[in-house]
C-alpha cells in the first residue's frame, strides 16, 4: 500500500474504535434510563442489551446491500447515531413526563433497536472500506473487531466513572452524540476528494452539530421542567450521583425526599413513621446503649434515637454520601433531623448494608433497617434470609430489630414475604402498621431473639404521634391486610422466604405496585 492508502487504513480503525466506544455507551445509557425510569434494573438491562445486539444483527444483514459509497454511507449513519443517540435521554424525560402510560417504555426499547441497528451497520461497512483501500481482507477484519471490542471496554468504563457521575444521563447522551459527528466530520474532511457535493454534506453535519451543542446547553434544563411534571410539587434539588437520583421537593412546609424517583419520606407527616420504626424498638431492647441504623442517611431517624440518653453510640451505615451531605447542609432536611448526624455519637459509615454486616464484628443492642424498598437487585439482597441472618448474628441477646417493609395494603403479599423471610432465619417477630398520609398504610416487622409483646412496651421519650396505648392497635391487621393471600381460584398463596439464590420479592414487588 502507498503512504496515502496506510493513512486511510489508519483512520479507519481509529474510527471504528471510537464509535464502538460510543455504541456501548449509548448500550449502557439506555439500560440506566430504563432502570430510573421504569424500574427493575435487571429486567431493564436485560431487554436494552437484548435489543440493541437484536439490532446490531439486523443492521449488520442489512449492511449487505451498501457496496458502494461506502464512506458517504458511514458519515450518514454516524449522522443518525448523533442525532438519535443524542437527544435519547432528553425525549425519554420527555416521553414520561407527557405520554401516556407505556409510551417511554416502548420508546426506549425502539431507540434502543434503531441505535443498535445503526452501530451494527457501521463494522461491515468499515471492513470493506479498509478492504477497498487494499488492505486483505483477514487483516481489515482482524483489525476493525480489534478496535471494536477495545473500544467497547473502554466506553463501559467511561459511562461508569465519567460521563454518569460528572455530567448525567442527559448531557451524557449530548456529549456522545458530538463524539459520534466528529467521528463523521472528521472522516468527511479526510476522504473529501473521494466525495461528492462535500459541501452540502458538511452543511448537513453543521447543521446536526448545532442541534447537540444547543441541546448539551439547553436540554438538561428542559428535561429538569419535563421531570417537575413527575411531582407535585416544585423541585427545589436534584442531583444524580453514583448510586441513584437524589430529589427534593417543597410545597411551603412539607418537604418531600424522593430517591430514583420513589418518596422516602414528607416532613409533615415522617414522624408517623419514623416513631414507629425507632421507639417500639428502644422499648423492647433491654439495654438500648448501642444502636445501628441501616440506610436513614436523611439523619430523621437517628434524631429519634437521640432522644435516649441511654444511648452512647448510633452507627449509621449509608451508602450514597450524597444523602448525608444534603441531610448535614440543605436547612429544611436540617430542620427535620435536627442536625443529628453532626452529633458527637453519630458514627456515619459510608458502606453497602449487607457487606457492613459480612464485615462488622460489633454487637448491637438495636438494629433499625430504614432501607429503600426492595425494587431492584441491589436492593432486594437487603431483603433476604441471608441479609436478615446477618443481622440476627449482630443482635445481642435482649435486643431488637425494627425492619420497614413496605406497604400491607399496596402491596399485600410483599409485606407477608418480608415477614416469612426474617422468621425464617429463627428470629421472633411481630408485625405492626401505621397510617402515614404521604405513604399510605405502612408495614413493619419487629424482630427479637425472645417473644414480643408490645402490650408490655412503654414509650419513655416524648412523642408528637405515638403513645403506649395507641402500640397495641398498630397489630391489628384488616383482613384484606392480614396474612392470608388467596389467588384469583381462591386457593391460598404460600408464602415462602426471598433468598439470594431465589430473589422472587422483586416480581412479587413489581407486579403489587404497578397500578399504583
Amino acid at each position: 500500500m502507498n503512504q496515502a492508502a496506510v493513512r486511510q487504513s489508519k483512520i479507519i480503525y481509529w474510527a471504528s474504535g471510537i464509535v464502538s466506544i460510543c455504541g456501548i455507551i449509548f448500550e449502557v445509557l439506555f439500560g440506566a434510563l430504563g432502570s430510573y425510569i421504569l424500574g427493575d434494573g435487571v429486567k431493564q438491562y436485560t431487554l436494552t442489551i437484548s435489543l440493541f445486539m437484536t439490532g446490531m444483527g439486523i443492521g449488520a444483514s442489512l449492511s449487505e446491500r451498501v457496496m458502494k459509497h461506502l464512506i458517504i454511507t458511514f458519515i450518514y449513519i454516524e449522522f443518525g447515531v448523533a442525532i438519535i443517540g443524542g437527544f435519547s435521554s432528553f425525549t425519554m424525560f420527555g416521553m414520561t413526563a407527557f405520554g401516556p402510560a407505556g409510551t417511554d417504555a416502548f420508546y426506549l426499547y425502539l431507540i434502543t433497536l434503531l441505535v443498535g441497528a445503526l452501530t451494527g451497520v457501521e463494522l461491515p461497512i468499515l471492513i470493506r472500506k479498509a478492504n477497498e483501500i487494499g488492505v486483505s481482507l483477514n487483516k481489515s477484519t482482524a483489525r476493525v473487531l480489534f478496535s471494536d471490542y477495545a473500544g467497547g471496554l473502554i466506553g463501559g468504563l467511561l459511562f461508569v466513572f465519567f460521563f454518569r457521575p460528572y455530567f448525567g444521563m442527559v448531557k451524557s447522551a449530548f456529549l456522545v452524540g458530538c463524539i459520534n459527528l466528529a467521528v463523521a466530520l472528521v472522516v468527511l474532511w479526510l476522504f473529501r476528494k473521494e466525495i461528492r457535493h462535500f459541501i452540502v454534506h458538511a452543511v448537513v453535519g453543521a447543521v446536526i452539530g448545532l442541534t447537540l451543542i444547543a441541546g448539551l446547553f439547553f436540554g438538561e434544563a428542559a428535561a429538569f421542567s419535563f421531570e417537575q411534571k413527575l411531582y407535585q410539587d416544585p423541585i427545589m434539588h436534584m442531583e444524580e450521583t453514583s448510586y441513584q437520583r437524589i430529589t427534593l421537593t417543597r410545597d411551603g412546609e412539607d418537604v418531600r425526599l424522593y430517591l430514583n424517583g420513589s418518596l422516602q419520606f414528607s416532613t409533615i407527616d415522617e414522624y408517623r413513621y419514623h416513631e414507629v420504626l425507632v421507639h417500639p424498638t428502644m422499648a423492647a431492647a433491654e439495654d438500648p446503649e448501642n444502636v445501628l441504623i441501616l440506610g436513614g442517611g436523611d439523619g430523621i431517624a437517628a434524631k429519634e434515637v437521640l432522644k435516649y440518653e441511654e444511648t452512647e453510640k448510633i452507627t449509621l451505615v449509608e451508602l450514597d454520601p450524597a444523602v448525608v451531605e444534603l441531610a448535614n447542609t440543605n436547612r429544611h432536611l436540617l430542620e427535620a433531623n435536627e442536625g443529628s448526624l453532626k452529633h458527637e455519637k453519630v458514627h456515619v459509615v459510608h458502606e453497602d448494608a449487607f457487606q457492613f454486616l459480612e464485615n462488622s464484628e460489633e454487637w448491637y443492642d438495636v438494629i433499625l433497617v430504614d432501607l429503600p424498598d426492595p425494587n431492584n437487585e441491589s436492593l432486594n439482597k437487603l431483603y433476604t434470609s441471608e441479609f436478615y441472618s446477618l443481622m440476627r448474628n449482630h443482635l445481642v441477646p435482649g435486643g431488637a430489630a425494627m425492619i420497614q417493609a413496605t406497604s400491607p395494603v399496596f402491596a399485600t403479599e410483599v409485606y407477608w414475604t418480608i415477614s416469612e423471610t426474617i422468621a425464617s432465619t429463627g428470629l421472633e417477630t411481630e408485625n405492626l402498621h401505621v397510617d402515614v398520609p404521604s405513604f399510605g398504610n405502612w408495614g413493619f416487622v419487629m424482630a427479637s431473639r425472645e417473644a414480643i409483646d408490645v402490650a408490655d412496651l412503654e414509650i419513655t421519650v416524648d412523642t408528637r404521634f405515638l403513645t403506649d396505648d395507641i402500640l397495641p392497635g398498630l397489630t391489628a391487621f384488616g383482613k384484606d391486610e392480614d396474612g392470608q393471600i388467596t389467588n384469583p381460584n381462591g386457593s391460598t398463596v404460600e408464602l415462602k422466604p426471598n433468598t439470594l439464590i431465589d430473589p422472587h420479592l422483586i416480581q412479587i414487588y413489581q407486579d403489587a405496585w404497578k397500578n399504583y
